[in-house]
């Protein structure tokens, strides 16, 4: 049957300087990105409950627990649609960590990138992956590639729940091969487990291969796709990984966190509506993107968009702002001319700051929302206009009108429908997004060409709080760009120049511990004794110094005099001495 046409990722579009063809005999093990590398992309948050894989969000549960939600889906739903279930779960993790290694190393050896996803596919703890051969060429679209499995959480979990059957069980692992190659290959590749511990063999293996060397694949697009129909074998399996620009080329809220899609859904609900819209979130979360958003998505988008900053406005001139002027109307008013009012008429009027009114602009405004007319300074004839008025506050305004600071009528006139925009630290996983989407803008403005930013500052960056929101990021990039070396990746120093640090987040050791970036960093590390002594919680005493020196080294050397003291460059007749000082009597041997 034909397989779909669709591709999977610029490979074959003859976007990557390297070669589109490798075999893994002639691999390096020290080729990038080696496996310290792609440990160091697995970082930890423990204050905020984040663990991250590069800019995608983990999690770290109980193989039990895997074991549980799977073994209920198939009493649910049935052995072959679970089965398909957990093949595109899997697939999807798969494409995503192809995405990192395309993003992460884009100039890496292609059989390296092949290879990192089996290092990959160990890490993430479902099985350790042993490659026998693999090899490719993609342009004639040969794929093939033979592992074993060892430790396969996934048959651990269904021998426990079922015992040993006749089907095999790896049915994410298997998803996540064939996502990973097919998102690096350009082309659906296969995988299929030939053999599997849940079906009695002592280790799970399996092979790849394109959709066209293994001719008939209808049962494993079956799986692939949630209805086994030709509309649905049309359509590609991956979902986008980034939200994109809207086709007009104009600034569109990114995103993709909870937070951020409720606020996103609220929007899109009241959009069609002529509903006033009170937009709030702190300074900097992007209020005017989402009312510029909202007034997109109306059915007034060809009207004109009209914003109007309550706090830019001097008192005295907020009425004149508003609903416009006439000529003669005071001095200095040599002609007429509309307010904003008027100017958004068919349109929609965005009030930033509308706290800051005073209790008189307030009114006048009240009375133009409820009468849906205006009268321009020094005119008499009222104007009517049609506006749909979208307020934004940074500050919470039931608590102003408590406290008498505004009008509780006007409130209850802009709160027919409101918003909450959470600030940027409530969605750190928009972090990511928001780099990717203010980097490439700033490129294209600079011109400039950065080698993406160091794992250190992306690091920095999910951990810091922003106090600023989203502008402040948008600061933050543009700043490192600029003080980044051109061709350079952008460091964390580049990022927070002439500024505090934040403190840093937890990465994988070589060891499989965790440790802190601040601690591995060949630059953090104490400049002298003084230094050292302190970050090891050692009081700088001369003599407990030396006696604890002297301790160590005959530990070492096991009570032999002569080996200690060459340890410490002594001969042994000092060492004996200084031992003697400090009172020591241990038992030596020569």
């Amino acid at each position: 049957m034909d397989t779909p046409k669709h591709l999977f990722s610029d490979f074959a579009q003859g976007k990557d300087p390297s070669p589109l063809r490798g075999d893994s005999s002639l691999l390096q093990q020290d080729q990038s990105p080696t496996t310290a590398e792609l440990a160091e992309c697995l970082f930890f948050s423990p204050s905020d409950g984040r663990i991250w894989l590069n800019d995608q969000r983990m999690l770290l549960m109980h193989g039990s627990s895997f074991g549980a939600l799977r073994r209920e889906f198939i009493d649910s739903l049935g052995l072959e649609r679970a089965r398909g279930l957990f093949t595109r779960t899997g697939y999807q993790s798969g494409a995503r960590d192809a995405q990192l290694i395309r993003t992460r190393w884009p100039q890496a050896d292609r059989t390296a990138v092949f290879f990192a996803g089996t290092r990959l596919h160990t890490l993430e703890g479902m099985t350790k992956v042993e490659p026998l051969h693999f090899k490719f060429d993609a342009d004639i679209g040969l794929y093939e590639g033979e592992f074993l499995w060892h430790h396969s959480c996934e048959a651990d979990e269904h021998i426990a729940a079922y015992g040993i059957g006749q089907d095999s069980a790896c049915w994410t692992e298997i998803g996540y091969a064939t996502g990973y190659v097919s998102g690096l290959f350009g082309r659906l590749v296969i995988f299929r487990e030939v053999e599997c511990r849940a079906m009695g063999h002592k280790v799970c293996r399996v092979i790849g291969k394109t959709a066209e060397q293994w001719g008939d694949v209808s049962a494993d697009l079956a799986l692939l796709y949630a209805n086994a129909t030709p509309a649905a074998a049309a359509a590609p399996v991956t979902a986008p990984l980034r939200t994109s620009p809207s086709e007009s080329g104009e600034l569109i809220p990114i995103g993709a966190s909870a937070a951020f899609s409720a606020a996103r859904h609220a929007l899109q609900r009241v959009a069609p509506t002529p509903a006033t819209v009170l937009i709030g979130g702190e300074s900097g979360a992007g209020k005017e993107l989402f009312a510029r958003e909202l007034h997109r998505l109306s059915p007034r988008r060809e009207q004109p968009f009209v914003a109007l900053n309550c706090a830019a406005i001097p008192e005295n001139l907020i009425e004149a702002e508003l609903f416009g002027v006439e000529r003669g109307a005071f001095t200095g008013a040599s002609h007429s001319r509309p307010g904003r009012f008027e100017r958004a008429h068919g349109g929609t009027l965005f009030l930033d700051e509308i706290a800051s009114l005073s209790l008189p602009g307030q009114g006048k405004l009240l009375r133009a929302l409820q009468e849906r007319e205006v009268e321009r300074v020094g005119g008499g004839q009222p104007i009517r206009v049609d506006v749909r008025v979208v307020a934004a506050t940074n500050v919470e305004l039931r608590q102003e009108v408590q406290a008498g600071r505004f009008r509780e009528d006007l409130f209850y006139r802009l709160n027919v429908y409101p918003i909450s925009l959470p600030p940027l630290r409530e969605r750190r996983d928009d972090i990511p997004l928001l780099v990717d989407a203010f980097l490439n803008r700033y490129c294209r403005e600079y011109g400039r060409t950065p080698a993406g930013l160091t794992m250190r500052a992306l690091k920095a960056l999910l951990l810091y709080d922003f106090p600023g929101n989203v502008r402040e990021l948008q600061n933050l990039v543009e700043r490192g760009l600029i003080t980044s070396d051109e061709g350079r990746p952008i460091d964390i120093l580049h990022l927070f120049h002439n500024e505090p640090l934040p403190p840093q987040l937890y990465s994988l050791s070589q060891s499989g511990t965790l440790s802190s970036a601040k601690t591995d960093a060949p630059h953090s590390e104490p400049e002298n004794l003084l230094d050292r002594l302190q970050t090891l919680q050692i009081e700088p005493d001369i003599d407990r110094l030396e006696q604890r020196l002297l301790d160590d080294a005959l530990q070492k050397a096991e009570g032999n005099l002569a080996a200690a003291a060459r340890l410490l460059g002594l001969s042994r007749a000092q060492f004996a001495y200084r031992l003697k000082k400090h009172g020591a009597q241990p038992a030596t041997r020569n």
